[in-house]
């Protein structure tokens, strides 16, 4: 396991919640619940490079792990496989993509037939694999070809939330307005002239930083989840003490959506908790692995993608996977305090957690994939009742930079984990009631501090010593691709006190 290892434009948080009305309060979370279904048309959005004045800032592709809600348990780690290599051909496409500027701007053509043809040719071949997994395992084959197309994003225009083709399937990305901008510590330094700013030429840029103090107050959702306005339910809350990754536990593999790949995840994440977190860790390696918590009964894995400051130096994953070679750069910083908080429902008790359940929180994609599964909330102390979505904030003297995350507090009752990772949880509704055939389960609330963040300073457009987290090298950095991870590893006793505590109505520790 590896170690240490200018012009302002509306929010797309405010575009979103005008538009869509999608921000719920409920359960003591942000519910991010289907923004946009299908707002994009079958087959559009396939003009990536009309001329070579437009210069195409990203590459857009299906995520096809969100549209295989049906896999055979046995196909699933072979077809995990083959969807991390489908997120390694994006990278190299886009690495290829940063590299030929200069051939771009010659050539307008240059980027399909260069880059989006040669991708979508091996898209094909692995999608052929993932076919041969579900049908061995007893699975039935599927139209996966259809999303093998990819699409490049220029400059000045959105991504497609589905790479423009034909969502088909359970949580499908919508349309993303987010803009993408130019600029940056690095801007106007590589081949054609231009890039997508930060240290590494993919982000951030200026555009993806707000002044905290300029975001409007009371975005806060209800504290704690606890019930309001004579709502009756748990109203009770556990804590969990499991420190700020004081070991520098990290690496850039990903348990969950790639287990047995080696940096499945592409970008370094902290672990608290669980000790023995990596690609291949097993069930039984992480219910005996070690534990960073203070309660021993307490063996989860909770980890979150670093932040880091792009200062100009490099950590000590420069050139590694997951680091330098995946355009992730800078200074690693851990947060100065993470509290783990599960807290209760505001209609009803809650059940225990299952054994190894499973959940991710976030999108690590949205901004390609659009906003479905995006969860994401950016603060400062003491101006905690404002948060945003898709900018980082720019913190005053004296003040921290918060990540907050509310996880999904709803279980089907039968799987701690789905073939996308998605569907065997869900969101409180606006009423703070499950879905039918769902079961309230104690909500997760991690709340990530760091008093050691400089504020970045924009200077004419560009940034110095920016901040970001770390995310695939396509997604620019952007902050709405933030998320969160957990697995459940309490033991037994430890879980039914907590679910005792909740329902109750104590706070306990």
């Amino acid at each position: 396991m590896g170690r240490n290892t200018r012009k302002r434009r509306t929010p797309l948080a405010t575009k979103v919640i005008a538009g869509a009305a999608a921000l719920a309060i409920g359960g003591g979370g942000l519910v991010w619940a289907n923004f946009y279904a299908s707002a994009h048309e079958e087959n559009g959005g396939h003009n990536a490079t009309k001329s070579g004045q437009v210069r195409v800032a990203t590459i857009n592709c299906p995520d096809v792990g969100q549209k295989l809600t049906k896999v055979p348990r046995k196909a699933r780690w072979g077809v995990a496989r083959e969807l991390a290599r489908l997120d390694r051909q994006i990278t190299d496409a886009y690495t290829r993509l940063a590299e030929t500027r200069q051939a771009q701007a010659g050539d307008a053509n240059y980027v399909d037939n260069a880059i989006l043809g040669p991708l979508k040719d091996k898209r094909v071949a692995t999608l052929d694999r993932i076919n041969i997994n579900i049908k061995r395992a007893g699975g039935q084959e599927r139209d996966l070809n259809r999303f093998a197309r990819c699409q490049g994003v220029p400059a000045e225009q959105p991504a497609d939330g589905d790479g423009g083709q034909d969502g088909g399937g359970q949580n499908d990305g919508g349309q993303n307005d987010g803009g993408q901008n130019d600029g940056g510590q690095d801007g106007g330094q590589n081949g054609g002239g231009q890039d997508n700013g930060g240290q590494a030429g993919n982000g951030p840029v200026a555009d993806d930083f707000i002044r905290i103090e300029d975001v409007q107050p009371g975005t806060r959702n209800l504290p704690n989840g606890l019930p309001a306005n004579g709502d009756t339910g748990s109203t009770g809350s556990f804590t969990t003490v499991c420190g700020t990754n004081e070991n520098a536990l990290r690496n850039s593999d990903n348990v969950i959506v790639a287990p047995g790949v080696s940096n499945g995840a592409q970008h370094q994440h902290d672990y608290v908790g669980n000790q023995a977190n990596n690609a291949f860790a097993s069930d039984e390696d992480l219910a005996n692995g070690d534990t960073s918590c203070q309660n021993q009964g307490d063996r989860s894995s909770y980890f979150w993608p670093v932040l880091r400051i792009q200062d100009g130096t490099q950590d000590i994953d420069q050139g590694q996977p997951g680091g330098g070679q995946d355009g992730n750069v800078g200074k690693i910083v851990a947060p100065t305090a993470a509290e783990l908080k599960f807290v209760g429902n505001r209609t009803s008790d809650v059940v225990a957690m299952p054994r190894a359940l499973r959940i991710i929180t976030g999108d690590a994609k949205a901004f390609t994939n659009g906003l479905n599964n995006a969860n994401t909330a950016w603060s400062c102390t003491g101006f905690e009742d404002r948060q945003v979505t898709d900018k980082y904030p720019i913190c005053p003297e004296g003040s921290g930079v918060v990540r907050t995350t509310s996880f999904q507090s709803c279980w089907d009752g039968q799987n701690t984990d789905s073939a996308n990772h998605r569907t065997h949880v869900a969101f409180v509704g606006g009423d703070g009631a499950c879905p039918n055939g769902f079961q309230a389960i104690p909500q997760l609330q991690v709340r990530l501090v760091y008093d050691n963040i400089p504020a970045p300073q924009i200077d004419n457009g560009q940034l110095v010593n920016p901040y970001a987290v770390d995310t695939f090298p396509e997604q620019l950095h952007k902050p709405i691709t933030d998320h969160n991870d957990f697995i459940n590893f309490f033991d037994e006793d430890l879980m039914n006190e907590m679910v005792e505590c909740i329902n109750s109505g104590r706070d306990c520790q």
